[in-house]
């Protein structure tokens, strides 16, 4: 999908929304004057459509990003390795809401053009807002349903970066898509993990209900065609909210930015 580079101000976003003289409704026109809001500086962008860009981290957002726990003190991706995209998307009764979500720059553009084809065929997502909101708390998000991307983090017990630690995993209505693993204990036990431990309901995939990602599903088939792996295909483990880039790519990223902060 072919791109333009804007320099937006407060304006623009809000006018031009439709074009030909039609006139936006009470809900997009309320939407969009909430995106506009949230554009306190000049920021270059990339733009799609009204309601849909790309913008680089801001020091706003910078600053809401360290002191909501995503960027920790001991971040090493680069600042500048990151995108912030800003969507429209609809909930299960049809109602749009303005969804925002910080990714690496590698996936930014092929993502915004997924959520633009889930909107436009309205695929219900329920809320996407940034886990900053959270205190970057990943069970309370889940349980409150939120889908996400970064949150710095590294892989328990080593120096590898998680996925989402990179922005390259995204997790889509995440209270109906849990995940689920039976680890064995060092006494031979049995555990069940379940995350967020309120989605237990939502582990029979045999059920319908809303919100649920399934395989062939449009947004099972839009991120998988453009090279994401879904975490409801492992056999080890089933996580059904969760869309990744392959390791052969985030593993090269990971080892780089490892690197690159060696004393």
């Amino acid at each position: 999908m072919k791109r333009r580079l804007l320099t937006l101000v407060l304006v623009i976003v809000i006018g031009g929304v439709f074009a030909c003289g039609q006139e936006p409704t009470n809900t997009q026109a309320s939407v969009l004057e909430e995106s506009s809001a949230n554009v306190t500086d000049k920021t270059e962008q990339v733009a799609s459509r009204e309601g849909f860009y790309i913008q680089e981290i801001s020091d706003e957002l910078f600053e809401r990003m360290k002191s909501g726990n995503t960027y920790k003190e001991d971040c090493i991706v680069p600042r500048e390795d990151l995108r912030y995209l800003v969507v429209l998307h609809k909930d299960k009764d049809g109602n749009t809401h303005q969804g925002e979500m910080v990714v690496h720059k590698l996936i930014a553009e092929d993502v915004l053009e997924i959520f633009e084809q889930l909107y436009d065929a309205g695929y219900p997502i329920e809320r996407m807002v940034l886990p900053d909101n959270y205190l970057a708390d990943d069970e309370i998000m889940m349980r409150d349903n939120n889908s996400s991307s970064f949150n710095f983090r590294f892989i328990s017990h080593t120096n590898k970066i998680s996925k989402h630690g990179l922005g390259m995993a995204i997790d889509i209505n995440t209270l109906y898509n849990p995940y689920h693993k039976v680890v064995t204990n060092d006494d031979g036990s049995k555990e069940e993990v379940i995350e967020p431990a309120t989605g237990k309901p939502y582990l029979d995939r045999t059920q319908n209900f809303d919100y649920k990602i399934e395989k062939g599903d449009l947004c099972y088939r839009l991120f998988t065609e453009k090279g994401f792996e879904w975490g409801g295909d492992w056999t080890d483990r089933k996580d059904y909210q969760h869309f990744e880039l392959p390791s052969d790519i985030t593993e090269k990223y990971s080892e780089m930015y490892s690197l690159k902060n060696v004393k």
